[in-house]
């Protein structure tokens, strides 16, 4: 742990039973909190329209929703990271599966009419999410060791990414048969069961020496603040009008408390948001790709809406289009691996960013036949996922092995916070550009698309707000050959 008063580095000792190894028993029970919220919470990305339907809410209201859970996960990912370094791993990642099946049971018990439960569920979803995820890393580090450990990520691995491929065709499956809600008491279910099996695990957590800090919560207040106010603005904006009192104010809101942000993070020596790391233009590059391929997220809400509004498709018949993503993210994370020890992480990840464009564009296409425009999704949808493959080992070795090691902790946190942050602000602004042009009239594009002209004005939608997914893409194709080195040096200089 650094103390940032004299650049020292102090040792840190883990708390946990003496001669204690990680066993099977604790590795399921880290899996199964882990998928609490890649399996289950990320179902809304295709249920969000039975949702939407059975609880009697807007879209806007229905975006903010999917968005917010993702938003509260990275405002708090970093926070509760570093305290679950202080107080306990084992103690803040079960607070965190608690969280998870609180959450859930506000949504499964959600009345029609209102969306207080909904949205007080999602945000404590999202608080679940920053608690279990650095923890539970936390304690593969700590309890395995060897091939033990590489065994144990891969776990981990299958339950994040797994679950984010399957979770489309999971929630599809589960709402297209006994109802939506069942997702969220499964996900109760599951958040038991993890729990009983990880409550015996002996504490783990960082032994401190030297001077101590208090935590930077004015830091976290503004940048909270700023977050959750522009979420807002882009989510309510087009039903409220862009120049309503509320969307101005919240604008407003927005401007000050990200200059207070920065201006506070610039000066203390305590900041939770390290501005010194982004001098590394590799760790800047990565964390920047990262955000906005995380932001790609918006993908999968916007073209599975569409074929369930446009083509009549059930949502479980629209995740069966994404079971090519899931197949091919699992088969191609140790393809991206292996690419990184030839190239080294630019090449890899570049060619991750370029697959992933070519597959949104293809699920952008919605000026085709229906059945054809479901070929080009299937298509899309795998080569969505090989992209994200490709990306994502050598992203995160080039953000991690090109920062000091006293410095990793941290750069660690704020490259998953970068992930969560993305996919909320990605999913909100597609949603926000779908739901917005949905009820325009299509006057000088209407022409282009062929079948059906009662749905034009969604498929028009669709169209634009994919097409903004593929500009991330490009955009982070940028940002990594601007900074990221060709050669396999490391860029340590800070």
């Amino acid at each position: 742990m650094t103390n940032k008063n004299n650049n020292s580095v102090v040792d840190v000792k883990s708390s946990g039973a003496v001669g204690y190894k990680g066993d099977d028993k604790l590795l399921l029970g880290i899996v199964l909190g882990v998928i609490t919220f890649w399996l289950f919470a990320q179902t809304t990305l295709n249920v969000a329209p039975a949702m939407r339907a059975d609880l009697g809410i807007d879209e806007n209201w229905s975006n903010i929703a999917v968005s917010i859970t993702a938003l509260f996960s990275g405002i708090f990912i970093v926070v509760m990271g570093g305290l679950g370094d202080r107080i306990g791993r084992v103690k803040v990642a079960l607070v965190g599966i608690v969280l998870s099946a609180i959450g859930s049971l506000l949504i499964a018990v959600s009345p029609t009419g209102t969306v207080a439960f909904l949205m007080l569920g999602r945000i404590i979803q999202g608080l679940s999410a920053a608690c279990i995820m650095p923890s539970t890393l936390a304690l593969l580090k700590a309890y395995y060791e060897g091939p033990a450990r590489q065994r144990a990520i891969s776990f981990w691995s299958i339950g994040s990414w797994g679950g984010s491929g399957l979770c489309s065709l999971f929630g599809g499956a589960v709402a297209s048969t006994i109802g939506w809600r069942w997702i969220f008491w499964m996900s109760i279910v599951i958040s038991i069961i993890s729990f009983l099996l990880m409550r015996s695990t002996p504490e783990s957590k960082v032994e401190q020496t030297g001077e101590r800090h208090d935590f930077d919560w004015s830091g976290l207040i503004a940048f909270m603040i700023s977050m959750v106010s522009i979420n807002i603005v882009i989510g309510q904006g087009s039903k409220l009008g862009w120049t309503s009192n509320l969307i101005v104010a919240l604008s407003v809101v927005f401007l000050i408390a990200a200059s207070i942000f920065f201006k506070i993070e610039s000066s203390k020596s305590n900041a939770f948001v390290d501005f010194k790391l982004f001098n590394n233009s590799t760790y800047a590059g990565a964390t920047l790709s990262n955000f906005l391929l995380n932001g790609a997220a918006g993908t999968l809400l916007v073209a599975l809406t569409l074929v369930q509004k446009g083509a009549g498709l059930s949502s479980f018949e629209a995740g069966m289009l994404t079971i090519g993503y899931l197949i091919a993210i699992l088969a191609t994370i140790r393809v991206g691996e292996k690419l990184l020890q030839k190239w080294g992480p630019r090449k890899p990840m570049l060619l991750g960013c370029s697959i992933t464009a070519t597959g949104i564009f293809l699920t952008s296409l919605s000026f085709l036949y229906a059945w054809q425009y479901m070929i080009a999704a299937v298509i899309g949808f795998t080569l969505f996922g090989i992209g994200l493959g490709c990306y994502a080992t050598p992203s995160t070795d080039a953000a991690l092995s090109n920062v000091p090691q006293n410095q990793v902790g941290s750069a660690a946190g704020i490259y998953k916070m970068a992930s969560s942050l993305g996919a909320a602000f990605g999913v909100a602004i597609s949603a926000a550009l779908f739901t917005g042009l949905s009820s325009g009239h299509v006057v000088y594009w209407g022409e282009l698309f062929i079948g059906r002209t009662d749905n034009i004005e969604v498929r028009f939608a669709a169209a634009v707000a994919l097409l903004f997914n593929v500009l991330m893409t490009l955009i982070a194709i940028v940002a990594i050959m601007q900074t990221v080195p060709k050669s396999n040096t490391k860029n340590n200089v800070l």
